[in-house]
């Protein structure tokens, strides 16, 4: 069985998902979970998670300083304004996933998120769950999909967004701290 917190070389207990990597224990300790309501980093983390899927998410996070590069730090804005010549340059750049639907997803997205007659965080945070009244023990109780994350999801479709299925809205609901999954032990765990 496959512990579900693991204690870093600095005697700290963590999620065992962020190992031993110190970015990745650094993104677990200082983001993943904690509330996040900024359009802008919502929908950074939107496209992010978009390109993640089928992969690690630490390949993403350490190609987070080229993606940001590349999709102008995710202002809706200028990223919406990108051109098809920009989406051929971007499939020619290795520093970030080159992968042709995810980066005109990326566009579209923000074509669609300048569309709405909401802020994205609102649109987000209209879906999210209530608290748990019990700390998930293990990370076997995470789930990957909950009927909020395939509502949200429904929803994204719905109004034309892509790469925004049920489990990949739910990492998106951890990541931005609508759902709180540090698993009792984690130092991060409110009353662990």
């Amino acid at each position: 069985m496959r512990a579900s917190v693991l204690t870093g070389d600095d005697d700290i207990a963590r999620c065992a998902w962020a190992g031993l990597d110190t970015e990745y224990q650094r993104y677990h300790d200082e983001e993943w979970g904690r509330p996040l309501r900024a359009d802008q980093r919502l929908f950074e983390k939107l496209c992010l998670e978009g390109f993640q899927a089928g992969l690690s998410w630490i390949t993403i996070l350490r190609r987070r300083p080229a993606f940001r590069a590349a999709f102008h730090d995710f202002d809706v804005a200028a990223v919406a304004a990108m051109t098809q010549d920009d989406v051929s340059s971007l499939l020619l750049d290795a520093s970030i996933i080159r992968h042709r639907g995810k980066i005109q997803a990326a566009i579209s997205n923000a074509r669609l998120t300048l569309d709405l007659n909401v802020s994205l965080g609102s649109l987000i945070w209209s879906f999210a769950p209530p608290a748990r009244a019990v700390r998930l023990a293990t990370l076997g109780d995470v789930p990957a999909i909950t009927p909020e994350s395939t509502a949200l999801s429904a929803h994204l479709r719905g109004l034309g967004y892509k790469f925004v299925g049920p489990t990949t809205m739910y990492a998106l609901m951890q990541s931005s701290g609508l759902v709180d999954d540090h698993v009792t032990g984690c130092h991060r765990a409110v009353g662990a």
